[in-house]
C-alpha cells in the first residue's frame, strides 16, 4: 500500500511539475524539474481517531537546508495531499531534539475543527490551508504566495467565518463585535451568551479573541487568542485556566499570530507548568497566512456550486 500511495503521488507530482530527481542516500527526498524545489516525501497508515504517525530523520532535513522545500505527508484513503513548506517549522525542528533513532516523531491529526501537525515536544500548529498543492506553486512562483497584512479584527472575522461555514456558533467579545471587518466575508451571526459549563469561569472566558461553540449542543469546541502584539505567554495562561476546568471534554486551544512569533511560542507552551497541566499537549499554534488561505479555500469552494 505504502509505495501504490506514494508511486501515485510522484506521478502526479512529475506530471504537474516536470521530471523527478531521487536524492542519493534518500528513498524519499526529491528534486522535482528546474526549480531545484525539494520534496521530502512521508507516509503513514491512518489509525484510531484518525492519526498518522511520522518520522522525519534529522539527516533528511539537513538536506532540506538552503532549498526551497515542502514535506509532503501522505496517507490512506486521503483524496488530497498534505504539503506543508518546511521553511515555516525549520526553526521549530531546531528548537527540539530528535529521537534516540534520529528522527523527529510527528503525527498529523484529522479533525473537525482542523487539521494539526504535531511536532514531539515543540507543539501542535494548524495545517488546514496546506491541503493541496499550492505550497509548490507558491515556491515556483512567488507572486501566488501574497497574503494581506491582517489586523487583530480581520483575523477575528476570517475565524468566525471559517467556524460558522463549519456548522459551529461563534462566540466574539461583546467589545469587539463593531469592529469585525464585513468587507472580508459573508456576514455571520455571534452569539450573545456562553455556553452554561462556563458559568464558573465567564470572567475569564468572556475575554477569548474568538470562539468556537456546538450548534445545538451548547459545547465549547475551540478557543482562539489572536495576539496580534499581546504576550504570547498571558493567553496562554488564559487557555491553561479554562483546559483546567474542561478537562474532561475534548476542547482545542489555538494561539493565532504572525509566523515570526512561531519559536515565541513553542518555548513558552513549553515551560513546566504548561507540560504539567497539559496544555501543551492540545494547544495549537494557528499562523495568520493559514487562517487567510484556509477561508480563501472555503470561499474557492463555494464559488463553484
Amino acid at each position: 500500500m505504502t509505495n501504490l500511495i506514494k508511486d501515485s503521488f510522484l506521478q502526479e507530482l512529475e506530471r504537474r511539475f516536470g521530471k523527478l530527481r531521487r536524492l542519493e542516500n534518500s528513498h524519499s527526498l526529491f528534486e522535482v524539474g528546474k526549480s531545484e524545489i525539494r520534496i521530502y516525501i512521508r507516509y503513514s497508515k491512518k489509525h484510531s481517531r484518525s492519526q498518522m504517525f511520522y518520522g522525519l530523520r534529522e539527516i533528511d532535513l539537513q538536506m532540506l537546508a538552503g532549498y526551497p522545500s515542502v514535506l509532503s505527508f501522505l496517507w490512506d484513503g486521503q483524496p488530497i495531499p498534505l504539503i506543508v513548506p518546511y521553511s515555516e517549522y525549520e526553526e521549530v525542528f531546531h528548537s527540539v531534539s530528535p529521537a534516540s533513532d534520529g528522527q523527529y516523531k510527528v503525527q498529523i491529526y484529522e479533525q473537525h475543527e482542523g487539521t494539526e501537525l504535531y511536532i514531539a515536544n515543540a507543539g501542535r500548529f494548524n495545517v488546514e490551508s496546506y491541503f493541496g498543492w499550492q505550497a509548490i506553486e507558491n515556491l515556483i512562483d512567488l507572486s501566488t504566495s501574497y497574503i494581506p497584512d491582517l489586523s487583530h479584527s480581520q483575523v477575528q472575522t476570517l475565524l468566525g467565518a471559517i467556524g460558522s461555514h463549519k456548522g459551529f456558533d461563534v462566540w466574539v467579545p461583546v467589545n469587539d463585535r463593531s469592529k469585525l471587518d464585513w468587507s472580508l466575508t459573508d456576514t455571520y451571526k455571534t452569539n450573545n451568551t456562553l455556553p452554561p459549563k462556563l458559568e464558573q469561569i465567564v470572567e475569564i472566558v468572556e475575554g477569548v479573541d474568538l470562539i468556537w461553540i456546538e450548534r445545538g449542543a451548547g459545547i465549547a469546541k475551540a478557543f482562539f487568542e489572536v495576539e496580534h502584539s499581546t504576550p504570547i505567554y498571558s493567553g496562554l495562561l488564559r487557555f491553561n485556566d479554562i483546559h483546567l476546568v474542561l478537562s474532561n471534554l475534548m476542547t482545542r486551544f489555538s494561539v493565532v499570530s504572525n509566523d515570526d512569533r512561531r519559536s515565541l511560542f513553542v518555548r513558552q507552551l513549553n515551560r513546566p507548568t504548561f507540560k504539567t497541566s497539559g496544555l501543551s499537549e492540545i494547544c495549537t499554534f494557528f499562523e495568520y497566512r493559514n487562517v487567510f488561505l484556509w477561508h480563501r479555500k472555503i470561499k474557492m469552494k463555494e464559488k463553484t456550486f
